[in-house]
């Protein structure tokens, strides 16, 4: 039998997968004092849900600033498509007549340039249910304020619970970048995984959603975080990794796009390799775990979503 501790994920030392999300989240204030990473800005980019204004709701539009009621509740006047921000072309010059220039010179070619696909470029996240419930009180969890941190407090054990219906659930909150939503759903789910047992294997249909919703944001902070949470699900109990492969269509084509994202940096040294957030080492990582634990059909399956991905089982 395949257990976590075989292979070194439940006996890690230092801080839980949690809070190194919250090492980084302190480490990019130091780094970057200007706020150009803060959640702030990417809330204004409308990349993250902005969320409520207050904890009773919303201020009614009569009450919000003037300034702020005027950029949430006016129609935005700029072009939704690449499409529609060159339909107007460029203006005429001062020296033309029925759109010929007067001047002997041609005039230079005004074409737009083709957009960019932005295969890599991130998508809006969507407000999880996770945070929906959490805000209703409807998840058994809270924080631990202890001496040490990175722990969740619940209120039920753990065994008690019903996996069908709070696995998706925290499952959901992994795309989630704002604490303590963040905080709780990947303690949470890091948590019931470890305690889960036989109860995981029934419930993996239920998690492909949010495993694809979560993957399709584009983000590298959220990939790596669901991969992290993809190895744990498949090294959690026995079938776990067969019972993905007939969802590998709904999966893997994110990992083909951000499988060779790594990071150059010549003949430097990389000293965050602890962290683990190589997009492309953990996507090389993760489907190993596939194809060691998914059974005979796994590979086929992995090489038809990836082509280019080769074997480490066969030889």
């Amino acid at each position: 039998m395949t257990s976590l501790a075989q292979h070194g994920l439940s006996t890690l030392r230092g801080p839980s997968p949690a809070g190194t999300l919250l090492i980084e989240d302190a480490l990019k204030k130091i780094v970057y004092r200007d706020g150009s990473k803060s959640l702030r800005v990417e809330k204004q980019k409308g990349l993250i849900p902005k969320g409520h204004h207050s904890v009773f709701g919303d201020f009614p539009p009569d009450y919000m600033p003037q300034q702020l009621s005027a950029r949430t509740m006016s129609p935005s006047a700029a072009p939704t498509s690449p499409r529609n921000a060159t339909e107007k072309g460029p203006k005429s010059p001062k020296g033309s007549s029925g759109g010929m220039v007067v001047s002997g010179r041609r005039r230079p070619n005004t074409a737009p340039a083709p957009p960019r696909a932005g295969a890599w470029s991130r998508r809006p996240v969507t407000t999880s249910e996770f945070r929906r419930f959490y805000d209703r009180g409807d998840l058994p969890i809270q924080i631990h304020h202890g001496a040490v941190g990175g722990k969740i407090a619940w209120r039920v054990e753990l065994e008690k619970l019903d996996y069908h219906h709070y696995l998706p659930i925290f499952f959901d909150g992994l795309r989630e970048k704002e604490d303590p939503y963040r905080f709780l759903s990947v303690q949470g789910t890091y948590d019931m995984l470890e305690k889960g047992g036989a109860k995981i294997l029934p419930v993996v249909p239920q998690l492909i959603i949010p495993i694809k919703t979560a993957l399709n944001t584009r983000d590298p902070e959220i990939i790596a975080t669901m991969l992290k949470v993809l190895q744990v699900l498949v090294l959690s109990g026995e079938m776990i990794g067969e019972a993905l492969v007939p969802y590998y269509r709904q999966i893997l084509p994110v990992f083909n796009i951000f499988r060779g994202k790594n990071l150059n940096i010549g003949d430097m040294i990389d000293y965050s390799q602890r962290k683990r957030q190589n997009i492309g080492d953990l996507v090389s990582e993760t489907l190993e775990i596939f194809e060691v634990h998914g059974g005979e059909d796994a590979f086929i399956n992995i090489k038809y979503m990836i082509p280019t991905y080769e074997s480490c089982v066969l030889t």
